[in-house]
């Protein structure tokens, strides 16, 4: 029997530094994939379809909604943006280890619709450092830089329900973290045991 994919949820306030980590976990683990999700907004310059996202009309969008084709979907600055279940059972099934990184209310609405994910939260070492990372990018301006602050007041309250926290204090001690966890999983009898019998007889 094939052992089943994880399925590693990531969330963060912005400023945490979740992308960065999930580019290092690329690094240590290249076999694992990244979610591809529909979305309704125009691609941008020299993104391919199936590979940054699916790129669909808003009335496919709404037609996979009404089929309840998503794990999770949410409305974002006028575009519609989902995880189809079909991608998460499909990895899962295959053995294939996927990363989905979403904000924390697609997250939950995913714990709520799919069986079976590992959800990590990633947090900065502290309100202020989080403030002196989003001003030292120098893209936002101040007001923008202050509603996220103010959005990670409450992202952070969700942390709780999260199976695992990652505080990105240290950036290599965050990223041996976070592989610390993709490894466990990977180790878990149920997906060693197909391993263990080419080895042994059991």
């Amino acid at each position: 029997m094939k052992s089943e994919g994880l399925i590693l949820i990531l969330s963060a306030p912005s400023g945490a530094g979740k992308t960065s980590l999930c580019r290092e976990l690329f690094k240590t683990f290249p076999d694992i994939k990244e979610s591809v999700s529909y979305t309704t907004r125009t691609p941008r310059v020299g993104e391919i379809e199936g590979e940054a996202y699916h790129f669909v009309s808003h009335a496919e969008f709404e037609d996979m909604v009404k089929e309840n084709s998503f794990a999770e979907w949410a409305m974002v600055h006028g575009n519609m943006y989902g995880t189809a279940m079909y991608t998460l059972e499909e990895a899962r099934k295959n053995g294939i280890d996927l990363v989905l990184d979403i904000d924390c209310q697609g997250a939950l609405r995913l714990k709520e619709q799919f069986d079976g994910g590992v959800y990590v939260f990633i947090l900065p070492p502290s309100m202020a450092e989080l403030r002196r990372r989003l001003e030292h990018r120098s893209t936002d301006a101040q007001d923008v830089i202050e509603r996220r602050i103010a959005r990670a007041t409450e992202e952070i309250k969700e942390a709780r329900w999260y199976d695992y926290i990652i505080i990105n204090d240290d950036f290599a001690v965050a990223c041996q973290e976070l592989a610390s966890i993709v490894t466990a999983h990977r180790r878990k009898s149920s997906r060693m045991i197909e391993k263990v019998g080419k080895l042994f007889v059991i």
